[in-house]
């Protein structure tokens, strides 16, 4: 059976231009909903963080939704959110043993497909109760997920977007939420007709994706990353490729000047230089790298 990267890197040119888009946060309004109702209320339970939740909520949508962290990996969220607890003034007075986890610190430096997939097979080879924590906490988020999060339809401007974008360009989902429920999100609004494939957290970083999906097929200029974090940015530069910012806190004008305008260029050739500067300046200045409470 063929792997899942290797889909990704077998994927045939059909036109001359490639756009990755990030999902969660950028085609659809699910950011506020997973961080604060699903992916917290575990962050806590699991990590023993209820005598100083106030603060845990506080690190937690901070490092994903409000800084220059949002979009980032769920287990490197949970370290740096761990880390800005154990910083905190409030925490330390409180006494509170704000857990290290050392074994899953040594995870993420080595592995770079970090999923459910990849930390259950971490697991059989070596136990260890840092990543059987993580993976437990992984677990009940993705069931409170499955859950609760439904009839979230994508941006205004998304699927117009789309229909215009593979008119001219591979597209493709480039996403660090699990497969499933990227899967289960398009499909439940019948946009997962306009992508060429949905790559999730199993297939590794972001940056990986686009590698796989579009290196050595498409001129660097062709290859365009849509996304709403200095993550999905990095990606693309890591490409040598294009980046479109939808920007948190106002994504349908995003989108509309996107579908509007953006893309014309980007397929014209216009895109490059001064104005996708201007547009990342504009993005740079909505997400802070240092927190409220500092």
């Amino acid at each position: 059976m063929e792997s899942p990267v290797q889909t990704l890197k077998d994927l045939p040119r059909e036109h001359d231009f490639f756009i990755g888009v990030d999902s969660d946060g950028c085609a659809f309004d699910s950011m506020e909903i997973k961080h604060k109702e699903c992916f917290c209320p575990q962050f806590i339970n699991h990590f023993d963080l209820q005598a100083v939740s106030k603060f845990a909520r506080e690190v937690w949508d901070f490092v994903n939704l409000y800084s220059k962290t949002r979009g980032c990996n769920r287990y490197l969220a949970v370290l740096h959110a761990l880390d800005f607890l154990r910083d905190r003034r409030e925490v330390r007075e409180r006494h509170v043993d704000i857990p290290e986890l050392q074994g899953l610190r040594d995870w993420v430096g080595r592995e770079s497909k970090l999923g459910i997939p990849a930390l259950e097979q971490e697991l059989k080879q070596k136990p260890d109760a840092d990543l059987e924590r993580a993976y437990h906490w992984s677990l009940e988020v993705n069931q409170v997920i499955a859950k609760m999060v439904r009839n979230l339809p994508p941006f205004p401007y998304v699927e117009e977007s789309l229909q215009k974008m593979v008119e001219k360009a591979d597209t493709i989902v480039v996403s660090q939420t699990p497969f499933e429920a990227l899967e289960r999100e398009w499909n439940e609004h019948d946009i997962a007709k306009y992508v060429r494939a949905i790559a999730g957290q199993e297939m590794g970083k972001k940056s990986e994706h686009i590698q796989y999906a579009a290196d050595g097929k498409y001129d660097p200029e062709k290859i365009l990353m849509i996304g709403d974090a200095p993550g999905d940015l990095k990606a693309a530069r890591a490409n040598g490729a294009l980046f479109y910012p939808i920007n948190p806190g106002a994504e349908e004008e995003s989108w509309k000047r996107f579908y509007e305008e953006a893309l014309d260029k980007f397929f014209d050739g216009s895109y490059a230089g001064a104005y996708e500067r201007e547009l990342i300046d504009d993005f740079q200045g909505h997400l802070p790298e240092s927190p409220p409470w500092k």
